[in-house]
């Protein structure tokens, strides 16, 4: 082979040995795995708790599916301006909760996953500053111990709560039902002038098929009044009555202390304690309404056939059915003369005969068929 040839044949399969192997790429660094901080915590205080809960991150700050995760670190602090998480109040393990795992399918994605945590406050850090907030954050770490940040920042107010009155007790009456507690001792009562408490009571409709009321069942519960839960330890009535019920239904009954905490230049803060032991009561109308009164009695017949017009003042009872009229002659016993309920405080009494004397009386009726004592009689001579 001439030299020349040799040349090009050398110089071919250099040629064919770089297009084989391709031009070297950009090389890529390896992933830190930081999974994007958490963007939607959420805390609600109750009692001594603060129930926090958010959203595990799926995905890494470039972008790739979390496939390492490490522990989550819970950070509280009384700084608004949380910046880092150098003294956390817990670490929760990656076991605690599954890693969310992004599908493989094309367009799908796993179910979020949720993650929560109840820190309890120390009775001491309440007192330490009660009129401040405490600030939380969760920081998301991967197996080498290291954030991408602090999630969104969220606050609760300190103040310390006060434990449920005792005693707390329901009882039916014709107005309404009656719910009482025992008085909290002065010594309980915070002294501090931007502080208050008031008891806060709640109602909860029992189904008729309901036999236990459920933890869940809370969820429907209607706040039905507040007092001021300090007063009574000035000698003030520790009662509420509501008359917000429906007769002949179950309710379940709870109440619970709110420590209140107002700030000029800040919005009211307000803080619910733990609840009272919940009461079931059957709210059963067996109460009459009130007699009837000023009933008159007045014969008319000149002309027509007698008749005598019965007329009385009206009941103000909210659940009247109407009146029952009686009559009776002198030492006879008293007939009922209606059939049903009279709608109205006026009856006309045709069935009567010249020459006796009648005696009448009223009573009032509710709609469960509670009848009211009778009213005073009122006579009348037919001529």
């Amino acid at each position: 082979m001439k030299r020349a040839d040799w040349n090009v044949l050398i110089c071919g399969l250099g040629c064919a040995v770089l297009v084989a192997c391709g031009a070297p790429g950009v090389p890529i660094p390896p992933t830190l795995e930081l999974a994007r901080p958490v963007g939607d915590l959420h805390a609600a205080r109750k009692g001594d708790n603060v129930y926090l809960v958010w959203t595990v991150p799926a995905r890494t700050t470039d972008r790739q599916t979390v496939r390492h995760p490490g522990p989550t670190r819970i950070c509280r602090s009384f700084k608004i301006e949380l910046r880092d998480c150098e003294k956390p109040v817990a670490e929760i393990p990656t076991s605690r909760f599954p890693s969310p795992r992004i599908e493989t399918g094309k367009g799908t994605t796993a179910p979020k996953v949720q993650a929560d945590y109840t820190d309890i406050l120390p009775r001491e850090l309440q007192r330490e500053n009660p009129t401040a907030d405490l600030t939380y954050a969760v920081s998301m770490l991967n197996d080498s111990g290291r954030s991408a940040g602090l999630s969104n920042l969220v606050k609760v107010p300190s103040a310390p709560t006060l434990p449920p009155p005792e005693h707390f007790t329901a009882r039916v009456e014709s107005d309404g039902v009656l719910l009482s507690w025992d008085c909290p001792q002065a010594a309980d009562l915070e002294a501090n002038p931007a502080i208050d408490h008031r008891l806060r009571v709640y109602r909860r409709e029992i189904s008729p098929t309901e036999l236990y009321p459920t933890k869940q069942g809370k969820q429907n519960d209607t706040r039905v009044g507040e007092v001021n839960f300090a007063s009574c330890a000035q000698n003030q009535p520790s009662q509420f009555l509501d008359q917000s019920f429906e007769w002949e239904k179950r309710y379940d009954y709870h109440a619970t202390v709110v420590t209140v905490v107002s700030q000029a230049g800040a919005p009211e803060a307000q803080v619910e304690g733990d609840d009272t032991p919940s009461i079931q009561v059957f709210v059963h109308d067996i109460f009459p309404p009130t007699a009837p009164t000023g009933l008159q009695a007045v014969f008319s017949g000149v002309g027509q056939a007698p008749f005598v017009d019965l007329v009385w003042s009206p009941d103000s009872e909210v659940d009247l059915a109407g009146y029952d009229v009686y009559r009776h002659e002198e030492g006879a016993p008293p007939v009922k003369l209606n059939t049903d309920p009279v709608k109205t405080p006026a009856y006309r009494d045709a069935n009567v005969q010249s020459g006796k004397k009648y005696f009448y009386a009223v009573s009032a009726v509710d709609e469960h068929g509670n009848e009211s004592a009778r009213s005073e009689e009122a006579g009348e001579q037919i001529p």
